[in-house]
């Protein structure tokens, strides 16, 4: 089975391009955000607590997110691939997921890192807000969210590339041509 990490800053395109995989390869798809969002409209303690980090702009802690991983992942048995979707968002939870992983005699295949600007994360994210009327999506959040991927979460960019597995991917231009350069990566890891 494939492992793909897709990462990038919020608002990247990292679920828009998920979807593409999912389609053209038939992968499993794995958004920590999804399953928050899911728990927090379940009102569960998870969600509960997680809505609290969430709404203060900060990353839920990795025991939570690495217990609910590791459940989600192991109901896929049969996929010829996963995609992690927000995760792994801190190297201690890439290290975390190299074990799991590990443990199940398998790794990471390849880390597709989508590159985008914060300016244009920024408008992205902003429009994203206006259409979808998610709360997180507001200025400030949005302003604390990327400092905490710029201060926390982007050094798992050198985690994986000190693992032999970092593909860096422009994510500005059409959607197609973007997932025309994830489907090559792809391609050339099976």
């Amino acid at each position: 089975m494939k492992y793909l990490v897709l990462f990038g800053p919020p608002g990247s395109g990292k679920g828009t391009q998920s979807e593409n995989i999912i389609k053209k390869y038939g992968y499993a798809h794995i958004s920590t955000g999804d399953v928050l969002r899911a728990e927090m409209a379940n009102q569960t303690e998870l969600g509960k607590t997680a809505k609290g980090y969430i709404d203060a702009g900060q990353l839920v802690p990795d025991d939570l997110i690495i217990d609910m991983l590791a459940k989600t992942m192991d109901g896929y048995t049969e996929a010829k691939g996963i995609i992690f979707d927000g995760f792994p968002r801190t190297v201690a939870q890439a290290k975390a997921l190299k074990e799991m992983l590990g443990k199940r005699g398998s790794d990471v295949t390849v880390m597709i890192n989508l590159q985008v600007d914060n300016d244009e994360l920024v408008k992205r994210l902003l429009e994203r807000g206006k259409i979808s009327g998610r709360s997180d999506d507001n200025l400030e959040t949005i302003t604390k969210r990327l400092e905490t991927y710029n201060t926390q979460t982007a050094p798992v960019i050198d985690f994986y590339k000190e693992d032999g597995k970092l593909e860096n991917i422009q994510g500005v231009g059409s959607i197609d041509d973007i997932f025309a350069a994830i489907s090559k990566v792809i391609d050339s890891k099976a």
